[in-house]
């Protein structure tokens, strides 16, 4: 017997409500079965003729809003997923630092570094909740999708302006210990990449520290460099972005 497929629209239900719920902090698992149910009935409904807005209303907003309402927050996912993204942002940082001699942090970048790492997950997070609870186009998904990622870098960019004028305690490595917790950082981001079977932390490492790496050679003004730097950036990030996005439709 031929296994019935559901339509592109519900498909395309089924991807934002997976993404709704995990990005509210949901069990995977409880996920999984929540949405194999779903499968079942929008399968059993579209035989029969009847379109999905049948089946979770004419406001899937309300519907993905009220299975997570009914859902408990499984804070492991928390505990398992944050702390490796606020490590990879700190990795962001060291090897960024690396390449303009042994690491040195005040204590306003420390600070700084955590706050940014903050503001980038609960950006992401928000983000997903809304492109997948909202109906928009593949443009305008893309200019949400890369607002936090453009916020963050503002802030890592103005961060970096402060800690230049406003002087707090420092901490001073040597060469040595400087190169073996780059090596240790650089390890993390390979395997985090292999583990998540996504390039984008590597991507985004090499989107913030190239271009301002090779503008250094230049004879151009340190305030002509910053801005060609973040231009430069913003433009990589969203260049990988915008080829995943196609990446993911060619898959539907």
């Amino acid at each position: 017997m031929e296994r019935y497929h559901l339509s592109d629209h519900s498909k395309k239900f089924m991807d934002d409500l997976r993404l709704y719920l995990f990005s509210s902090g949901k069990n995977d698992q409880e996920i999984n079965e929540i949405a194999e149910e779903l499968e079942i009935h929008l399968i059993e409904a579209e035989k029969h003729g009847k379109s999905i807005e049948q089946i979770v209303g004419t406001s899937p907003k309300e519907y993905m809003k009220n299975i997570s309402n009914e859902m408990k927050t499984d804070y492991r996912v928390w505990v398992k997923y944050v702390p490796l993204i606020v490590i990879g942002t700190i990795s962001f940082s060291i090897l960024g630092d690396l390449l303009e001699g042994p690491l040195s942090y005040s204590l306003l970048q420390i600070i700084g570094t955590v706050l940014f790492s903050i503001l980038f997950i609960g950006g992401v997070f928000i983000t997903f909740r809304y492109v997948a609870s909202n109906r928009v186009s593949r443009l305008k998904e893309f200019l949400i999708m890369l607002l936090p990622v453009m916020i963050s870098l503002i802030f890592f960019w103005g961060l970096i302006a402060v800690n230049s004028i406003y002087k707090t305690p420092t901490i001073n490595f040597n060469w040595l210990v400087s190169i073996i917790i780059g090596l240790i950082v650089l390890s993390f981001v390979v395997l985090f990449s292999i583990w998540s079977k996504t390039a984008v932390m590597l991507v985004v490492l090499i989107a913030l520290h190239l271009p301002p790496f090779v503008l250094s050679f230049t004879s151009f003004g340190e305030e002509v460099q910053l801005i060609f730097g973040m231009v430069l950036t913003y433009l990589l990030i969203g260049i990988y972005l915008f080829l995943e996005i196609k990446k993911l439709n060619r898959k539907k």
